[in-house]
């Protein structure tokens, strides 16, 4: 039996699985980022319909699209999902008050800052949980972690950003690229050549430096989703990439290298917490963050 929107017992896990399908417009990718198999994942949102009384994504050979029922669900569903957030987030800070987790995205180190709060509070449970760079800001957001060290650019509407220090950028090559073993290169060396693309449009821009100075849009290489996909294509001639770069640092893999990128704009790590969030470990951490995170770790 079907039910009714204003009767639904909504399970807030199928409406996550829900939210994920319409993000990636496609049963499989979303299954595979919910790390669940995709006919599991079609069950759990075909019961999610019969739940609301009303069909949400229509299945096409091109992949998945919003009904106009889904359409008017997404943003709801979104809210809905930030709302239980911050409920247990808040329920947990009362009955633990001495709890906070850090956030960080690859290559960055956290050490010093946690380690410092910890000695400060030694009673507090303090812990740490690694990101994908696509996933940070929304796990803030969303209060899966109270303080986050990442790279910008990101969307900071909502939340207290602290430049802590800057990476230089460089260019990632095969090892037998016509660049590679230069000192350095500019944008004129690589004008011609692909940089892999994201669905972020603020990272996108700002790793392939698009528009270039003169206005050209940057030459597109293939969509990716994660690191390691972009030092295949590398790898493999496809295209190069740009990085935050450490000097000294050994490349990513043995079969890349990397080469300066000079006359851009660096890479940006940054300290952020939810605006408004003036508790006592959030507090201490952006202290802690500031005072010792002063300086490159690792490249991502």
């Amino acid at each position: 039996m079907s039910h009714s929107p204003a009767d639904a017992d909504l399970d807030l896990r199928l409406v996550r699985y829900f939210t994920v399908v319409a993000e990636h417009c496609h049963f499989g990718r979303a299954a595979a980022a919910l790390h669940i198999t995709q006919p599991s994942l079609s069950r759990q949102v075909r019961r999610l319909e019969r739940e609301l009384g009303a069909r949400l994504l229509d299945r096409t050979p091109q992949g998945t699209r919003l009904t106009e029922a889904g359409e008017v669900f997404l943003p709801r569903a979104r809210s809905l999902l930030r709302a239980a957030g911050q409920a247990a987030a808040a329920a947990r800070a009362a009955a633990e008050p001495s709890r906070i987790t850090v956030g960080y995205t690859t290559g960055l180190i956290v050490t010093p800052a946690v380690a410092e709060l910890r000695r400060r509070f030694p009673d507090a449970d303090v812990r740490t949980a690694h990101l994908p760079w696509q996933e940070a800001r929304k796990a803030l957001t969303e209060h899966r972690v109270d303080a986050l060290v990442t790279r910008l650019p990101f969307v900071t509407e909502g939340l207290r950003v602290t430049v802590l220090y800057d990476e230089p950028r460089v260019v990632v090559l095969p090892l037998d690229h016509r660049l590679a073993g230069k000192e350095s290169v500019t944008l004129d060396d690589i004008a011609d050549e692909p940089l892999p693309r994201v669905t972020d449009r603020l990272w996108d821009a700002f790793w392939r430096i698009d528009p270039r100075p003169d206005g050209r849009p940057a030459p597109d290489g293939p969509l990716i989703e994660n690191i390691e996909d972009k030092f295949e294509l590398v790898a493999s001639g496809q295209s190069l990439a740009l990085a935050a770069g450490v000097p000294g640092l050994r490349p990513p893999r043995p079969d890349l290298t990397t080469v300066p990128l000079h006359g851009v704009e660096p890479c940006h790590v940054a300290v952020a917490t939810r605006a408004g969030d003036g508790g006592r470990l959030v507090t201490e951490f952006r202290k802690c963050a500031e005072a010792l995170l002063t300086g490159p770790g690792t490249a991502e």
